[in-house]
């Protein structure tokens, strides 16, 4: 197994065997089941803001594992080992997004199943929902990494990370709950320009960090 396929597997392996994607999950159904309460029982008025809501209620949820992305690494002087090894600091953050997504991506997507029940959601909305999603949730993977590495070691590293990422998210929220294949496109440029600078972005605070 090469260093990339290692770092990824160690990232599902610590959301899956840690519990760090159960709460993201759970907080993204509960998001799901509390808002209808909220608007009230208008089918049609849930029908329509359904995709939104669930975008809205996926980046609320990646921002909680942030903090566990780089954070404990750089304090246990993982980083380091991998630096010593001649590791790249953007390849060990692209393997980190990549493994991030695999525990969080799929998760999220089924459980926006359940969402779309709970919301009223018809069969054509979910399914771009979905497809959005599976567009979109790479590109939210290698915010979260890129900004865990940018707050890693810094005290209320969790309420600076909301700072740091939900902006920079937005694009990913506007073109995922918008409609169309326009909108689609969009969401697909921001995730992938995303997934290609985020790591190198992350790289850069990893040696800063080490600095």
């Amino acid at each position: 197994m090469n260093a990339f396929a290692a770092i990824a597997w160690r990232e599902l392996r610590r959301a899956w065997v840690g519990g760090g994607v159960m709460l993201p999950v759970a907080f993204f159904l509960l998001v799901s089941i509390l808002f209808p309460f909220a608007v009230g029982p208008d089918a049609k008025l849930l029908g329509r803001i359904a995709g939104g809501v669930v975008w809205s209620a996926a980046l609320l949820a990646a921002l909680m594992p942030v903090e566990r992305l780089v954070g404990p690494d750089v304090e246990a002087g993982v980083l380091d080992q991998f630096a010593a090894r001649g590791l790249s600091d953007a390849g060990v953050a692209l393997a980190k997004t990549a493994g991030h997504w695999l525990g969080f991506g799929p998760p999220l997507m089924l459980a926006s199943v359940v969402a779309a029940g709970l919301l009223g959601m018809d069969g054509a909305t979910l399914v771009r929902v979905l497809i959005g999603l599976a567009i979109g949730t790479p590109g939210l993977a290698a915010l979260a990494v890129a900004t865990g590495a940018l707050t890693a070691g810094l005290r209320g590293a969790g309420a600076v990370a909301g700072l740091v990422m939900l902006p920079l998210a937005l694009p990913l929220l506007i073109f995922g709950a918008g409609e169309g294949p326009g909108a689609v496109k969009l969401l697909g440029a921001v995730s992938l320009l995303l997934l290609a600078g985020a790591p190198f972005v992350a790289g850069a605070a990893m040696r800063m960090g080490r600095g």
